[in-house]
């Protein structure tokens, strides 16, 4: 274990493939706590890769970087690039090859590669490349921890190699499980390496100093898993995102205008709320709208396509940069959230759940009525997470929206969620092992 230092020598190494101008909500994260570390006592620095695959960018969260924290950006080789060149077409991006309806021979030959040869994940390639190279700076003493976070897993797996060469004290980030994630039932993946994947996952969970997940549900799942303590780091959101002359408009009565910020994919399904809005405002043509701001599948635009009532009231923004979200949140007179309808439902909170919570304005989810964000949302008074086959209930549920008056909240205190408290746990946890 590394040499007790002060407080304003210690420096933690985070190792994260998603950091800006990478877009979406995988960089949120390691980018405001990187932003607040230093006031709570640790100097981070950044280790990324040079050529990442990003299918969203943001240029506009480069400006978060504060110009005294240290980036280092290291080469990787990723077997997508291959197969970009292989194919030459950008509707055939890797990240939505799943998605496709349609898939011809080679992308059914990249799914069965990416499922049962490119274990943990793709980028697994970077693993011995950056473990070489980070060798030299830990025999210095640069570092007094290290921190790894995934997905992707594979970088788990850097941090791994490192505390056993070094016995750095190292923490491991689970944004999302690992061999019981549900992204990993949608692959064709052979019995075996399941079991690659499992024995991998143990050797993480059983070496690093400590383990970090970001709710309830997943802290309990790996605390089976692994037999040992894991630790609680919600995600969160920055009071400074938020512009000083932020105010919802008035919600006046017989007017609905729903607003959804962020992905909608293979695993967050919006169409049973679709149903249940034509369903209860069809008839009597009243005014209601719906905005997606960010990636939709092409399935679920299609499907609006396909119905003239759904096409002439949702529409479809496309990615902005983050700042820009708080303009579409002006004039929202709900904030709608689709979580998961799979096995990992229990235990999905997105980061923007906290940032519509500090919009105070009313909330409508389809996930799990049982989960952690419907846990979240009732402490709140913000609204409530409805099932995605309870369709009464979401008829009322709209029909409440659209008739209520007045529609911004008061609610409770929002530190605890607050990216500078995030920060300030991590510090707390990197303490107790250095």
């Amino acid at each position: 274990m590394a040499t007790p230092v002060t407080t304003s020598q210690k420096r933690v190494l985070i190792i994260t493939y998603y950091w800006p101008p990478s877009g979406g909500s995988g960089v949120q994260r390691w980018l405001k706590f990187a932003k607040y570390l230093p006031e709570a006592g640790w100097e981070p620095v950044i280790f990324t890769p040079e050529n990442p695959d990003f299918d969203l960018q943001d240029e506009t969260l480069l400006k978060e970087i504060s110009p005294n924290l240290e980036v280092i950006r290291f080469p990787i080789w990723e077997p997508y690039q291959l197969f970009a060149e292989v194919k030459k077409k950008g509707e055939s991006h890797p990240g939505r090859i799943l998605e496709q309806q349609k898939k011809g021979f080679l992308e059914k030959v990249a799914i069965w590669l990416r499922a049962n040869i490119l274990v943990p994940d793709p980028r697994v390639f970077w693993v011995k490349p950056s473990v070489q190279f980070l060798n030299e700076l830990l025999k210095e003493g640069q570092f007094q921890a290290i921190i790894t976070t995934g997905p992707p897993h594979s970088l788990h797996l850097i941090g791994q190699q490192l505390k056993q060469k070094h016995g750095i004290p190292w923490l491991a980030d689970f944004r999302d499980p690992w061999s019981q994630w549900e992204f990993l039932d949608t692959l064709p993946m052979l019995p075996f390496i399941r079991r690659r994947h499992e024995a991998l996952e143990q050797k993480v969970l059983q070496q690093a100093d400590v383990v970090v997940t970001i709710s309830p549900t997943f802290q309990r799942d790996l605390e089976k898993l692994s037999g040992r303590k894991i630790d609680l780091v919600t995600n969160g959101y920055d009071p400074a995102d938020i512009p000083q002359d932020f105010t919802p408009r008035p919600k006046a009565a017989n007017r609905l205008h729903l607003i959804y910020t962020g992905i909608i994919d293979a695993i967050r399904n919006p169409l049973p709320l679709m149903q249940a809005l034509k369903a209860e405002f069809e008839a009597a043509g009243e005014e209601v709208t719906w905005t997606f701001v960010g990636k939709v599948s092409e399935q679920v635009q299609q499907h609006v396509q396909a119905d003239p009532w759904l096409q002439s009231r949702i529409y479809f923004a496309g990615y902005v940069a983050h700042h820009q979200v708080f303009d579409f949140y002006s004039k929202a007179d709900a904030l709608v959230l689709i979580l998961t309808d799979t096995k990992n439902a229990k235990g999905n909170i997105p980061g923007k759940l906290f940032e519509y919570l500090a919009t105070e304005l009313p909330v409508l989810a389809l996930g799990d009525p049982q989960g952690d964000s419907s846990e979240i949302l009732s402490q709140a008074g913000a609204g409530a997470v409805l099932s995605h086959g309870d369709q009464p209930a979401m008829r009322q549920a709209l029909r409440s929206l659209y008739q209520t008056a007045g529609a911004q909240q008061s609610i409770g205190s929002l530190e605890a969620y607050s990216r500078k408290t995030g920060s300030k746990q991590v510090s707390e946890l990197l303490d107790k092992v250095v």
